[in-house]
């Protein structure tokens, strides 16, 4: 070896620290830092208990209805992907987002803000997209906001949506509700938008055209709750994938996760990506699928309505809510053994909505 010492003050590191004293990516990720921002920084300077159910839609009570009310913001990179762009994550995520409350989205607000020099064909590309996404999803964009920074300190266009949307009488879904027993339902294929995300940015080939699961969500979830409002929770695991989503629902709920893995459904090319990548898929990134908790006595008629819509016909059983190890999400793998899905640090690839 050399007796050289290495100079190691630029060096980063590719998952960040947990003690950090400015913002790092993986803050961003939807995994353990995202949480820790939130908990111990944005939710103590905001307080109230809305906010401290720490939904991806706040469900509230105004005028005597009850009200879903979300808001996200995007800066996906590239801006058009294959199956989608950032006008339809917008739209989509959002719709999304108060569909797992169950809500019927109907308003949205859009906010652009603008690199200068960005193209105006750019710029009605993703209007366009949205304003496609939002007739299809059945909402309207009802009011808007536009800002313009300076060349350089942007990345040609950046969204934010917020939507509204009622929320039917006798449907409550919420982490807390889950108990042993309910049965864990994934809609469909994972991975398919990290992946089609990563295919496009890093110029990356996997044999075969990767599409984004990029769709609104509201139909399928309409079809589940005609089946019974007795859903316990809905989640879109999108930032983080499967198991971020699975690991809040454990933890909220206090119950433990138990999933196999070789019933959850990967497609071939994400299960290639991710291996050429040393990936897990359960932590790819999805823009069109729902993971849902239901109890047992519900969970054929549900997984049946499921499959007889455009959006669920993959719909799988993947695993259960248990009493054992509670706030944790264990996979039974196909050897037999069984390992720990933690929430992820940070995220795998960022920039993916």
């Amino acid at each position: 070896m050399s007796d050289t010492a290495l100079d190691i003050t630029g060096w980063t590191c590719p998952a960040p620290l947990r003690d950090r004293p400015r913002v790092v990516m993986g803050h961003g990720g939807g995994g353990a830092l995202s949480a820790e921002l939130v908990q111990h920084l944005f939710a103590p300077a905001f307080g109230g208990d809305v906010l401290a159910q720490l939904t991806d839609s706040a469900a509230v009570s105004l005028g005597g209805v009850r009200l879903a009310f979300s808001t996200d913001s995007y800066v996906v990179r590239p801006l058009f992907f294959p199956g989608g762009s950032i006008g339809d994550l917008a739209v989509n995520g959002t719709v999304n987002d108060l569909a797992m409350s169950g809500a019927e989205a109907a308003y949205l607000s859009c906010g652009f803000i603008l690199e200068e020099g960005v193209e105006m064909s750019v710029v009605a590309r993703v209007a366009e997209a949205m304003g496609a996404a939002a007739r299809a999803a059945g909402v309207e964009v009802a009011t808007g906001d536009t800002k313009v920074v300076e060349a350089g300190h942007g990345d040609g266009i950046y969204l934010n949506t917020a939507g509204i949307g009622l929320i039917p009488d006798g449907v409550d879904l919420r982490p807390q509700r889950v108990v042993p027993g309910d049965v864990v339902i994934v809609s469909g294929e994972i991975g398919l938008h990290g992946v089609a995300i990563m295919s496009v940015r890093e110029g990356l080939e996997f044999g075969v055209d990767v599409q984004s699961d990029c769709a609104a969500l509201g139909g399928l979830v309409r079809s589940m709750l005609a089946v019974t409002p007795e859903l316990h929770v809905l989640r879109d695991p999108t930032r983080g994938g499967l198991a971020a989503s699975l690991n809040e629902i454990a933890a909220a709920s206090g119950t433990g996760v138990v999933i196999h893995e070789g019933r959850v459904p990967v497609p071939a090319a994400v299960a290639n990506a991710c291996a050429i990548l040393g990936l897990d898929p359960l932590y790819v990134a999805n823009e069109g699928k729902l993971v849902a908790f239901v109890p047992r006595e519900h969970a054929d008629a549900v997984l049946d309505a499921m499959r007889a819509h455009p959006l669920g016909r993959h719909a799988t059983v993947i695993g259960e809510a248990v009493d054992a190890h509670p706030g944790l999400v264990v996979a039974r793998t196909a050897l037999g053994g069984s390992r720990v899905v933690d929430l992820p640090i940070g995220e795998q690839l960022p920039r993916i909505c």
